[in-house]
């Protein structure tokens, strides 16, 4: 099979589409012939292997994974011994990482894990892109209590954890305020945003307005920063832990109105996203689709932070 494949750390040029041996199917899993997958933040990072103290998860001296994707969608192939649940031809999408493999023609994945059947009136392309930005969107959603009524604040609005936060806080009941450029003013309107700052023509920090939760979806800010935006009671919350680690360190201080996002257990978010894609309340935003070939070139546009929802590799 053919499979995106890269055996050290480095920039997109790493990885190159090659021939490799089809997975081994334990007892407990099912093999997907893979349709899309995405290229994503994750996905960049154990490339890049960055940050360094993260290495020790992601192997050392060289990568764990050789083959990288962690959303996919796609058709079973086939199914282990001890699966009953799942059917050859069945139409399924889902989220593994850090064992990862969605980057390749064939993966096999844990019957048990992330695995959903895909909605009929959806495609591989509409569910592809719903798993992992999505699931930390939970993670803000759920540390920084958003509900009916809630104030809130999504700074770095158009990626894919940012839009589905928009999404998500949106039907909570939630008034979202959405930090972008100007040019996707309208696409975070249509996503739920009630007001968009336009983050190229004027200093979000600078906002006159107050919020019960601000939720950093790039980490590209800071809670000093955001500070003086917070109601009396308002939480901040950023995706990345920032330099040295400060936002986690300050979400462990007592008293210190910063949240740290962490997921919620896998089996309540795939459930949870599940019910909503199939309402249509959580849709995709999809940037660009581009072939399996063109894996490295994607690598280089996700690294360039200009993307807006997801990348979308479409698999032979």
């Amino acid at each position: 099979m053919r499979a995106a494949v890269r055996d050290r750390y480095g920039p997109p040029e790493v990885v190159s589409v090659r021939e490799v041996p089809e997975p081994t199917l334990a007892a407990h899993e099912v093999l997907v012939r893979v349709r899309a997958t995405t290229v994503n933040r994750t996905d960049t990072a154990y490339r890049a292997g960055r940050p360094w103290l993260a290495r020790p998860v992601y192997g050392i001296p060289r990568p764990r994974a050789r083959v990288l994707g962690c959303e996919y969608a796609g058709v079973v192939e086939a199914v282990g011994d001890g699966v009953s649940d799942r059917d050859v031809g069945e139409r399924v999408y889902g989220y593994l990482e850090g064992r990862f493999g969605a980057h390749a023609q064939l993966m096999a994945v844990p019957a048990d894990g992330w695995i959903e059947a895909i909605p009929e009136h959806l495609s591989f392309t509409d569910v592809v892109g719903l798993t992992e930005g999505p699931h930390y969107a939970l993670a803000f959603c759920d540390r920084l209590r958003i509900g009916a009524g809630t104030r809130v604040l999504v700074h770095g609005a158009t990626g894919a954890i940012g839009s589905a936060t928009v999404q998500l806080a949106a039907a909570r009941g939630a008034v979202v305020t959405a930090v972008c450029d100007a040019a996707h003013t309208d696409l975070l309107r249509s996503l739920g945003a009630a007001r968009v700052i336009a983050r190229d023509e004027v200093d979000f920090t600078r906002d006159e307005a107050r919020f019960d939760a601000i939720a950093d979806a790039v980490g590209k800010s800071s809670f000093a920063r955001c500070r003086r935006l917070l109601g009396p009671d308002g939480l901040f919350a950023s995706s990345e832990p920032g330099p040295g680690g400060v936002n986690v360190l300050l979400a462990a201080l007592p008293g210190v109105r910063v949240r740290f996002p962490v997921p919620p257990p896998e089996v309540r978010a795939r459930r949870t996203l599940h019910d909503l894609i199939a309402a249509g309340s959580l849709v995709p935003v999809v940037d660009r689709r581009c072939p399996l070939d063109d894996v490295v070139a994607a690598h280089r546009y996700v690294d360039a932070g200009r993307k807006i929802g997801s990348v979308v590799i479409d698999v032979p």
